[in-house]
Formats: C-alpha cells, structure tokens, sequence
C-alpha cells in the first residue's frame, strides 16, 4: 500500500496518506498574534485544504486532537469549532491543556480523516 506525502519538509509532513486514511500533523495559526478564536479559524481553514489536497473533507473527520495553552479559552475555540463541523459529522475528540512549542501558539489541531 503506496504512502502519500503532502507538505512534506525535513522535520514533517503537513499531512500523510496510507491507504484510505489521510493523517494531519498538528496546526497552528499563522498569525500568532491572533486570540484563541482566531487561530482556530486559521487552523480549521487549513485542515479543509490539506484535507482537500488529499481527496477529503471535513464531513469525513474520524478523530481530533486538540490542545490549548488555557483551558479556560475552551468555548472561545469551541465557537469556532461548532460552526466549522458539519451537523452529523462530528469526530471523536479530546481537547487537553498544555504547553505548546511557541508562547503565541494559543491552541493546536490534529485531526485524521477517512478518504
């Protein structure tokens, strides 16, 4: 079964195919300026790209990760989350708080997808 690349650099790979399975790797917004609800919209815009590259789209969603530096700014992202997700289409989610690899970075997203 061949194994697909999309966005691949030296450290990663922005997403990876295997078979019928497309696998993001965890995003961030671009503008690090932005509040949680920003950056979330930046996040969800990109994963409807990458999932489109890879022949996808979110209503295929199967599982998201999804960690924030607060858990306090939990329903700020979740607006944005709700309004991205398609009714029915929910995936299976965890959303946890931690530390993330740059202080501006307010919330990441990993999500898998069928195709």
């Amino acid at each position: 079964m061949s194994i697909e690349r999309i966005g691949s650099g030296p450290l990663m790979s922005q997403a990876v195919v295997h078979g019928d399975t497309i696998y993001l790797s965890g995003l961030v917004g671009n503008d690090l300026d932005a509040d949680v609800r920003g950056q979330t919209a930046q996040i969800v815009a990109r994963i409807d790209e990458l999932l489109a590259q890879a022949g996808s789209d979110k209503t295929k969603v199967l599982k998201a990760n999804i960690w924030l530096t607060d858990i306090g700014t939990w329903s700020e992202m979740n607006e944005v989350w709700s309004d991205w997700v398609v009714d029915g289409s929910a995936p299976a989610r965890a959303t946890v708080e931690a530390k993330l690899a740059n202080p501006k970075i307010k919330v990441e997203i990993m999500v898998e997808a069928a195709r």
